[in-house]
């Protein structure tokens, strides 16, 4: 009997052992080495734009470099597959547009589940959608370009980061709402959509990444997608003031491998919360239509999860395809 309870209290001690080791080195030495970020869509977008002045600020104050990835293709889900298969060892992370995981699984079956096979991390920034068209469209307003499309039935085409993106979902919902006919031509990002735009090729770009673009001139700002007008621009109207049923905000977070130890999430999530809290990161983000926006695990995972089941009515509803 002594000898069983001996046993016992020996492989107890070395569970509690265990535990409090892993504890340490998912915390207390966490960093040791470089650290990944993969970023779902290519150089030049707004999930790029939003990352990398974080990943900056990550290496300083956690002492090692965190290293950004682009890795694009399929709307996102490359990226997500890559990070979901990675090892769940705190080296791993990918930061991702709502898109990706709210719109996208409810047009096309993905390699992963976003819900098992991904832990939400931290939502760190909004986006600001941008209505804009290209400076050789014909119209001012938003009603003006509505009466334009409608005397030019199909002529004009709207670029966007990909299938099932923001700006794919608020291009059909302009079209179903306002009535009109307007060629949706889908990229491998943002940053390869906004050069087509400014080249013209595309008369139409809703990407936050267009921003820098209408202060030179280049694009014209008839309506944002947002919380609030934008106070860069506070005579442009929000698209909600003109159709109310446009009233969503683009955002992007940041996801760790399924498994990956919980005091290395919850470490990683409030070094970024620090960081979105710096004075000097708001005015920074502004300038690409983002901002910065704290919060925990637990509230990404429940935004994650509203929006999942928000967006699928609304693919629904406008009949989307992956087409």
């Amino acid at each position: 009997m002594f000898a069983r309870l001996l046993k016992t209290m020996l492989v107890m001690g070395a569970l509690a052992f265990m535990t409090a080791s892993a504890f340490a080195q998912g915390t207390g030495t966490w960093p040791n080495r470089p650290v990944k970020v993969i970023v779902n869509f290519g150089p030049g977008g707004s999930a790029d734009n939003s990352m990398r002045p974080f990943a900056e600020r990550l290496s300083r104050s956690l002492g090692q470099q965190f290293v950004i990835e682009n890795k694009g293709g399929a709307s996102g889900a490359l990226g997500l597959e890559a990070a979901a298969r990675s090892a769940p060892d705190g080296y791993t992370f990918v930061v991702t547009p709502a898109l990706s995981v709210t719109i996208l699984p409810h047009l096309r079956k993905l390699p992963i589940d976003i819900f098992k096979d991904l832990t939400p991390v931290t939502q760190f920034t909004d986006g600001t959608l941008l209505f804009a068209v290209h400076s050789s469209v014909p119209a001012n307003s938003v009603q003006e370009f509505v009466a334009y499309a409608k005397k030019n039935p199909g002529k004009l085409s709207w670029g966007t980061a990909g299938v099932g993106s923001h700006g794919h979902m608020l291009c059909e919902i302009v079209k179903l709402y306002a009535g009109i006919d307007i060629l949706h031509v889908p990229y491998r990002g943002g940053g390869e959509s906004l050069a087509d735009f400014l080249a013209g090729v595309v008369q139409i770009h809703a990407d936050p990444n267009t921003l820098p673009n209408v202060t030179g001139g280049k694009a014209k700002l008839l309506a944002v997608i947002d919380r609030e007008r934008h106070p860069a621009f506070p005579d442009v109207p929000m698209m909600k003031e003109i159709y109310p049923e446009i009233n969503f905000v683009a955002w992007f977070g940041m996801f760790a491998p399924a498994g990956t130890p919980q005091p290395i999430v919850a470490k990683m999530a409030e070094e970024m919360n620090k960081i979105a809290r710096q004075p000097d990161m708001g005015p920074f983000l502004l300038k690409f239509a983002l901002r910065p926006y704290p919060g925990t695990p637990d509230e990404f995972g429940k935004l994650l999860r509203a929006d999942y089941e928000r967006y699928g009515k609304l693919v629904t509803e406008l009949k989307m395809t992956a087409e």
